[in-house]
């Protein structure tokens, strides 16, 4: 058995244009975007510590991230108007050991 992914939803506010750009193409690699600066990406904990590894390297002090982990009772409350991805419930554990 892999290790367990989980969905986290990834939100981010770039002041530089070049930064932006880079960040989007960053995440890009590791999940879907819902909107421009709003993605969704399912990983473990291994992923999970390289991107924010990665996205410490791209961004500056007056930058701000957010990456909020979605359980499945989070998961199971999300609501979508016209969605353009699904968001998948498989693998979902329903408690997590920390």
């Amino acid at each position: 058995m892999g290790e367990v992914k989980l969905w986290y939803l990834i939100c981010y506010d770039i002041r530089d244009p070049v930064r932006l750009r880079r960040t989007h193409k960053l995440l890009k690699g590791y999940g879907a975007s819902l909107q421009y600066s709003i993605f969704r990406c399912r990983l473990n904990i291994r992923q999970l510590e390289r991107l924010r590894w990665e996205l410490e390297k791209e961004l500056d002090s007056e930058d701000a991230v957010m990456i909020a982990g979605l359980c499945g009772g989070c998961l199971a409350r999300v609501t979508l108007r016209n969605p353009r991805v699904e968001w998948s419930t498989e693998e979902i554990p329903k408690f997590r050991v920390i």
